[in-house]
């Protein structure tokens, strides 16, 4: 499978041996990580990639795309870390960081950061969540998934769904050449009827961080991904669920690199 990753490298300076690897969330690919956080990591000295899941982006699998499963994923997640040819730190978001969590099933990795994860238990909290608090949303969330972008006003969605309130037309419209659809497969894989078993994780840095307005995943899911992994939750005020793309992205960027810099001093 020819998989699209981006890469960013740090200039002549402090770099640091630590390298970065993003996994995009569902309905994108890469290119979200590439509009702020790749250059921002490399400028702080860190390698910097992201991967395309297959059928997103500009990786192969697309006329595929409704039968891949979260195995597969899995599978391209292995196969982006041995083309870098070395154990980097994992950092997922949302459906990503479920691709990541099973990846350490079976591997190891430098670290783990989930932001506005899918939590280990799978989507069925998420859900009912939402079916209670926001009905109308997960309407829309249906028929997007089931029909694809074209089936809604996207950008409307996207501000509802993945940005904080008051976001302008103009940020959004960058953005929504990044949508596209996504297996339903996987997201059926998420459900939570294969649940995750904690094994490994006992030595290794991991990082949650969730968004005060995520329309997903709660700040108190997120404090249940922390409790599951016997760390501390962070969870990061006024923002939604689009963390690398937000306004103030550069807020959940810090918090990351003071992280990498207390667990991986140079």
């Amino acid at each position: 499978m020819q998989l699209e990753i981006i890469s960013r490298y740090p200039k002549i300076g402090n770099i640091s041996p630590i390298p970065l690897l993003f996994v995009h969330g569902s309905f994108t690919g890469a290119k979200v990580w590439d509009v702020n956080f790749l250059p921002y990591f490399a400028q702080q000295g860190y390698e910097a990639h992201a991967v395309s899941l297959r059928g997103h982006g500009e990786s192969d699998g697309h006329n595929n795309l409704l039968r891949w499963s979260l195995a597969d994923y899995v599978e391209d997640l292995v196969q982006a870390i041995e083309l870098l040819g070395c154990s980097p730190v994992l950092i997922g978001h949302s459906m990503g960081g479920m691709v990541v969590q099973k990846y350490l099933q079976l591997q190891r990795a430098l670290g783990m950061v989930l932001m506005a994860s899918v939590p280990p238990h799978g989507l069925l909290s998420s859900l009912w969540g939402m079916a209670v608090g926001n009905p109308l949303l997960l309407y829309r969330l249906t028929l997007f998934q089931a029909f694809g972008p074209q089936s809604i006003n996207s950008m409307d969605f996207m501000r509802e769904a993945l940005f904080s309130d008051g976001t302008p037309n103009s940020q959004l419209v960058k953005y929504l050449h990044m949508v596209q659809g996504e297996s339903q497969r996987v997201c059926l894989d998420m459900l939570g009827l294969d649940p995750l078993c904690r094994r490994g994780h006992e030595n290794m840095p991991i990082l949650v961080m969730g968004a005060e307005r995520d329309a997903f995943f709660s700040p108190g899911l997120m404090k249940d991904i922390a409790h599951y992994y016997k760390t501390d939750a962070i969870i990061i005020p006024d923002m939604a669920h689009a963390m690398m793309l937000e306004s103030h992205w550069q807020l959940a960027a810090n918090y990351l690199l003071d992280w990498l810099e207390v667990r991986f001093a140079r």
